[in-house]
């Protein structure tokens, strides 16, 4: 009696524990379910749809009305010049928990987005690069910082003094980069890296050289921009 005893105990545990693992699972796929339709309610509206800094943008308008096997959308008619893969795109939709599928007339993907910061989704296109997809304001007040970019900075080091002098300017230099132009008289270290090109991408302003080399720069907050990672003797680009 004791043993079946025993055994009804174990019994009774282990449908505990698969009680316990379905719950589980029925939670998870509620809370999937909830960030799918999250998301489908978080997108309609105006997005600008780029490369990765914006040399070509295109003006996508979700919709949250049904079309077929998505949603309905709209795209500004200069679309199709500056981003050719866009003439295939009719309808979008959400795809598992994060994707935002820009798709064909088959529901099949032109090109998927997931979000990689907040508003801000990256997509890839073999053979052709990173798309980046955001809110069409807050792409805007990024082209506005990049248009404030341009122009004179000098570079110092932590201490004040100055290293080089250096342009920044708006002038196409290769697929989402601008030529970049040293002054006369830098520091050695900096005229060997030599930068030739430059670019504004997540909120650092990147140098880049012919030899492929790059440095990044974040605003702190002094509105001064510092190389990163930091160094006990940074350098620091201010703007002239």
């Amino acid at each position: 009696m004791r043993a079946l005893r025993v055994v009804a105990s174990a019994v009774a545990a282990s449908f505990s524990a698969i009680g316990a693992v379905v719950a589980c699972l029925a939670a998870i796929g509620i809370a999937h379910a909830q960030d799918a339709a999250a998301l489908k309610k978080q997108m309609p509206g105006q997005w600008e749809l780029s490369t990765t800094e914006r040399s070509k943008t295109c003006v996508v308008t979700l919709k949250g009305d049904a079309a077929g096997q998505g949603f309905k959308l709209e795209l500004e008619p200069a679309c199709k010049a500056a981003l050719p893969f866009t003439k295939d795109i009719v309808a979008w939709s959400v795809r598992g928990l994060d994707i935002v599928r820009l798709q064909d007339a088959t529901g099949e993907a032109v090109i998927d987005f997931t979000e990689v910061e907040a508003g801000i989704f990256e997509g890839l296109r073999q053979g052709e690069g990173v798309y980046i997809l955001q809110d069409l304001a807050a792409a805007r007040a990024m082209a506005k910082s990049m248009d404030q970019m341009i122009g004179d900075w000098s570079m110092v080091r932590g201490n004040g003094q100055p290293v080089c002098g250096l342009t920044l300017t708006n002038t196409e230099a290769g697929p989402d980069n601008f030529q970049v132009f040293l002054k006369p008289r830098c520091d050695a270290s900096i005229a060997q890296f030599n930068p030739t090109q430059w670019r504004l991408e997540r909120g650092q302003i990147i140098l880049m050289s012919k030899s492929g080399d790059a440095w990044q720069f974040e605003a702190d907050d002094n509105a001064q921009w510092r190389r990163v990672p930091d160094t006990a003797d940074p350098l620091i680009m201010l703007r002239q």
